[in-house]
């Protein structure tokens, strides 16, 4: 063992095929390990999106945070040669594989990110603990439960030897939400009540945008739901503190045919299909109430078909003693309400998140200058790489991704029994 979404047609070639990469090399100057740190040499499988959005945390964190080790950007891996390279020229990379089985056993790489569609995170995880390296995966943890359960099980097993292995739920990294975890887990709530959760974006509403990687079941598990009810359920749990142990749901899939890809397509945009069409597998909308642990009730909605609506991401919680919001699109602000006041001069107030006593915000910059979406992977890279040099457990781990991924099986299975309240499997 070393040193303690959206769619994009190159994403599906991340995994990466048998081939020859760039190998291991001799990095540039300031790729090693910074301030006498021990470096810690990160693989990234992947390369689009996410790819480049785990880039920016890798590359950032240890010029921002002080780290017990710098991470070193050592390998990117992704099947088509000439797109990685220009890649990890972009962004920092020092050497490229175009196989990802090379870059989990090479001897210079010490923690394995898969940035990968879903249908491969099992694989590549697996090897990537069974060859000693730490693992961050992103969400959600796998396609299905069973894929999930041996996913933990192995990284449990490699939590024994000094490994661990994260789960990439980014927005529990941003200031305003970290911040209103330690709120609930103060009592400034009391004893919760409600949680509304609400994940919308509008990046399918064209029917004739085409069948990406994204819209096939077999590659992402399941459509909205996977991809932004992975992130909300995940997100009530932790601002919680608690599971959710059931759920009554309905899905729907509002375009069952499209286009099929004629070209790449980069992002949330597309070059166009072809006349050829294809089956749409998964859904484009989910919706489901459920209960927490406490008896808390919650309600949860996930689509890409709400019209006007970018990357609305918005929690409120409400509790006996008072209630929390949170809106993405509004990233460094939390709306508070303490009903301990006089009703005479009580209400919601707006807290600017950006104080150096707010969490993570000592080491960025004064009141008031806010951060925005790409910071939320810095402190990802932060808190992973703190876990290493611990060897602790990192949060979220592969059991809080497993949790999850069965309260998504649940909707699944509620869904398809007419919204029959399901309980979500222990």
């Amino acid at each position: 063992m070393g040193q303690p979404q959206q769619p994009d047609q190159a994403e599906a070639e991340e995994a990466g095929t048998p081939g020859a990469g760039t190998g291991a090399g001799t990095w540039p100057a300031g790729l090693a390990g910074g301030a006498g740190r021990p470096p810690l040499r990160v693989g990234m499988v992947g390369y689009a999106f996410m790819g480049a959005a785990h880039s920016q945390g890798w590359r950032t964190a240890g010029r921002v945070f002080d780290l017990p080790l710098s991470p070193v950007l050592a390998a990117v891996c992704g099947r088509d040669r000439d797109a990685v390279r220009a890649m990890a020229d972009r962004h920092g990379w020092a050497t490229t594989e175009t196989d990802w089985r090379a870059l989990v056993t090479r001897d210079d790489i010490d923690l394995v990110d898969i940035c990968t569609p879903g249908d491969s995170h099992a694989e590549i995880a697996l090897a990537a603990l069974a060859a000693g390296k730490h693992v961050l995966c992103e969400k959600p943890l796998a396609n299905t439960v069973e894929e999930a359960e041996a996913m933990t099980a192995a990284a449990e097993e490699a939590q024994a030897r000094g490994q661990v292995a994260m789960v990439g739920f980014n927005y529990r990294r941003v200031p305003a939400t970290a911040l209103a975890r330690r709120m609930v887990a103060e009592g400034r709530l009391g004893a919760l009540r409600h949680v509304r959760v609400t994940y919308l974006q509008d990046w399918l509403v064209d029917p004739e945008f085409p069948l990406t990687w994204r819209l096939r079941k077999e590659s992402a598990g399941s459509g909205a739901l996977g991809d932004l009810g992975a992130h909300i359920v995940d997100l009530a749990q932790y601002l919680a503190g608690e599971p959710v142990i059931g759920v009554s749901a309905l899905t729907e899939t509002f375009v069952r045919e499209r286009p099929l890809p004629a070209g790449a397509s980069s992002g949330l945009a597309s070059t166009g299909g072809s006349t050829a069409r294809g089956a749409v597998t998964v859904d484009d909308a989910a919706l489901f109430t459920g209960r927490f642990a406490s008896g808390a009730i919650a309600s949860f909605e996930a689509t890409r078909f709400a019209t006007g609506r970018k990357n609305a991401l918005c929690i409120e919680l409400n509790g006996e003693r008072g209630s929390l919001a949170f809106d993405l699109e509004r990233l460094n602000e939390l709306s508070y309400h303490d009903h301990t006041e006089p009703g005479a001069h009580a209400g919601f107030r707006r807290i600017l998140v950006t104080e150096s006593d707010h969490p993570y915000l000592d080491a960025w910059w004064p009141p008031g200058h806010g951060l925005g979406y790409e910071h939320t992977f810095v402190h990802q890279a932060r808190d992973l790489i703190h876990a290493v040099a611990a060897g602790e457990r990192p949060a979220p781990s592969f059991a809080d991704g497993l949790q999850v991924q069965r309260v998504l099986a649940a909707v699944e299975e509620s869904a398809e029994k007419n919204s029959v309240y399901t309980p979500t499997a222990v």
